[in-house]
């Protein structure tokens, strides 16, 4: 079964996601240029929104580098001295992930996604083989280290991990299969990138002194973006084993989705600006269906019509196409926020609230 997520959102002037010109990322799509956000900006903004963690009612999973710097951190709430705790940890955490940083010392070698539970666990099979531990008698083949990894071989209790999943190269038995696709949103249209150029007074200056503080320049644009994303509901129940909770991370996804908002330049540009359409999709023939080619060619607003509004006639349009040649299939449902276009395929699934999308969307999602 797959939950496929499909929205419109328009964007005042921003920079949400930049590249390593620290200008808003971009692409080539139908041969003209289109405004773009990464996927990987998207799925950490929903991930780390608080409604993800209140819907769920599991505490948020956690990735770093210092998991030694977590794991010292209770151990010394355990009664164990700051510095053996360290020294603990850094040997334990190595052992599992394959050697720790050679300058810093609490630093593993790599990023790990790790949930509360799994910290909790690393700590007690610490704080049970602490001589061994602390002796640095430990390895990828002690027992300790075993018991773990089997116990959260490709499981885990933290929703966003078992959403977006996890991948460790040194040892695939603790990586976790993704059981979300997120594509990169792209503008329905054609952007151009435009500059900011200010300058920063210094309020100490005396007046007759000229000059500014500092100068510079900050890159933006402001489009429509077409954002898709499908989960893989059989998988997050593998992933979870546990189907309630499986559920439960299906209806935060959806809610977070429509509520977070990439963080980058906003104290510079406040772009909170919420989607404008929204449509979920519950599959049970195998398909999925991105409408990212609705907007192949680049709409164009006009006189009587917006960016958004051509937006959303042009995806009820593909839609249309797609069921008229593969057939009726699932039946969709549709949010529309301040907006009322002229609908032909998606009219009839319209719901009025975003309580009623979700409950509409949930509902096809099995309880058993």
């Amino acid at each position: 079964m797959f939950i496929e997520l499909h929205m419109l959102q328009n964007f005042a002037p921003s920079n949400l996601n930049r590249d390593d010109t620290n200008n808003p990322k971009d692409c080539i799509f139908g041969g003209v240029r289109r405004a773009r956000i990464s996927s990987q900006c998207i799925k950490r903004a929903i991930r780390l929104h608080p409604l993800f963690e209140q819907t769920t009612e599991v505490p948020p999973a956690e990735r770093t580098r210092f998991l030694a710097r977590a794991l010292a951190k209770k151990l010394v709430e355990n009664g164990k001295s700051e510095e053996d705790s360290k020294t603990a940890a850094a040997h334990f955490v190595g052992a599992v992930l394959g050697g720790m940083d050679t300058k810093i010392v609490d630093r593993s070698k790599v990023l790990f996604f790790v949930s509360e539970e799994e910290i909790q666990t690393l700590t007690e099979l610490i704080l049970n083989n602490w001589d061994d531990v602390l002796g640095g008698k430990v390895n990828k083949n002690s027992n300790p280290v075993k018991d773990y990894k089997k116990k959260f071989s490709n499981r885990t209790s933290a929703p966003s991990v078992a959403m977006f999943g996890r991948m460790l190269a040194e040892d695939p038995q603790l990586s976790i299969d993704a059981a979300c696709q997120v594509a990169h949103a792209i503008s329905t249209h054609r952007a151009n990138m435009e500059f900011d150029f200010f300058t920063a007074v210094d309020d100490l200056q005396e007046s007759e002194e000229t000059g500014a503080g500092m100068m510079g320049i900050i890159g933006f644009n402001a489009a429509t973006f077409y954002r898709y994303a499908r989960i893989d509901f059989d998988q997050l129940v593998k992933n979870l084993d546990d189907l309630p909770l499986a559920r439960k991370t299906v209806e935060a996804f959806l809610r977070a989705s429509a509520h977070a908002v990439p963080t980058g330049k906003q104290t510079s540009f406040a772009a909170q600006n919420p989607p404008s359409f929204m449509m979920a999709v519950t599959r049970n023939d195998g398909m999925s269906w991105s409408l990212s080619n609705a907007f192949e060619k680049p709409v164009f607003s006009r006189s009587d019509q917006s960016l958004l509004e051509a937006s959303i006639q042009a995806l009820d349009s593909y839609w249309s196409s797609l069921v008229e040649f593969f057939g009726q299939g699932p039946q969709p449902v549709v949010g529309l926020v301040g907006i009322q276009p002229e609908l032909d395929a998606l009219k009839p699934f319209v719901v009025k609230d975003f309580q009623g999308w979700i409950d509409t969307a949930i509902s096809a999602l099995p309880k058993e």
